[in-house]
């Protein structure tokens, strides 16, 4: 299992969350569980983290044509910036 640590620049975040939310079938299907974060400093900037059960995995979700689309509905600005921690 892996933990990645997701920060991505968001146009608003009242419409990156119902994206969010309705992509939730595809990551319990993926074996993603995942959650998002507003910071306070920003509030133009989220930070997801969670549980996956490969790095393989997540990659393979985000790049999906399913979640590409949901990507640019959610307002995503850029490419996200991604870590992955050990426990």
């Amino acid at each position: 299992m892996s933990i990645p640590v997701v920060a991505l620049k968001i146009e608003d975040f009242k419409t990156f969350e119902a994206t969010f939310n309705a992509r939730e079938n595809g990551c319990v299907a993926a074996g993603i569980d995942v959650n998002v974060y507003r910071e306070m400093d920003d509030a133009n900037r989220v930070v997801a983290i969670g549980s996956v059960p490969s790095k393989e995995v997540l990659f393979e979700f985000m790049t999906s044509p399913e979640q590409q689309e949901a990507i640019k509905i959610a307002g995503v600005q850029g490419p996200p910036d991604v870590t992955f921690l050990e426990g």
